[in-house]
């Protein structure tokens, strides 16, 4: 995305003063950013820097959160999980939230999908991108290979014609050819315009992907910079990343 676009685009998800706790303990203090239209955002941190917290508190999975989350410009720090999901925000949980209990076609078919959603992959069209599903549709969902369960969490979102999308670490213990594949699937997501907020520890593979990317430490926002700026970065952005 030009200087030009991101200066016009419209925000989809505007987080302010964004603080989190778990018990006593305080996860994420202040954080604010915005994802805009048509962008693949990357946050990245350390273990523990308040990454995946701050996916769960957009989508409404923690319960003691305060500041301001807006989403297409309404406010939704108070929405349940159900109502974020239905106006069209896919979360792949780093876990990848596979039912043991469901073969891999009932996994893909159990989220319904957005109201009016136009945009929802039809099953045939995720089979031709993911066709190790399209083969292993009667197995149990957690039988299915690392890589494979991967791909079937983020059908699982496409198909519910989601367009803006929480990717945490997808990349995580892939093998090279899966992460690729991955890669490949994302940038071509951003060419049909879905909007993505990705976390990842993996700068390799988000550098390429990302328009702009949010440094956290210690559950703070320490840093933003543009894909442009990246390079002359790489000290201040090594220094975010190592331990």
């Amino acid at each position: 995305m030009s200087q030009k676009d991101r200066a016009v685009a419209t925000s989809v998800i505007e987080i302010a003063n964004l603080c989190v706790s778990y018990s006593q303990a305080k996860v994420l203090h202040d954080v604010s950013l915005d994802v805009r239209q048509g962008e693949v955002v990357a946050l990245l941190g350390r273990n523990g820097a308040g990454r995946t917290t701050t996916l769960r508190a957009i989508m409404g999975l923690v319960s003691k959160r305060s500041g301001s989350i807006k989403i297409f410009g309404r406010e939704t720090i108070s929405w349940t999980p159900y109502r974020i999901a239905r106006i069209g925000v896919g979360f792949c949980p780093e876990e990848r939230g596979i039912f043991s209990s469901l073969n891999c076609k009932e996994n893909l078919l159990l989220p319904p999908t957005v109201k009016n959603a136009s945009s929802a992959f039809s099953l045939n069209e995720l089979y031709e991108i993911f066709p190790n599903l399209a083969e292993r549709l009667s197995s149990v969902g957690t039988s299915l290979s690392g890589g494979e369960q991967q791909m079937l969490a983020i059908a699982r979102i496409l198909r519910t014609g989601s367009q803006t999308l929480l990717l945490d670490e997808i990349s995580e213990g892939l093998a090279p050819v899966i992460v690729n594949a991955l890669g490949a699937l994302v940038s071509n997501l951003k060419k049909r315009g879905y909007t993505i907020l990705l976390v990842e520890q993996n700068v390799t593979f988000a550098r390429p992907l990302a328009d702009r990317f949010y440094f956290l430490e210690n559950g703070r926002v320490a840093d933003m910079v543009h894909a442009a700026d990246i390079d002359m970065r790489s000290d201040a952005i090594e220094s975010y990343l190592n331990v």
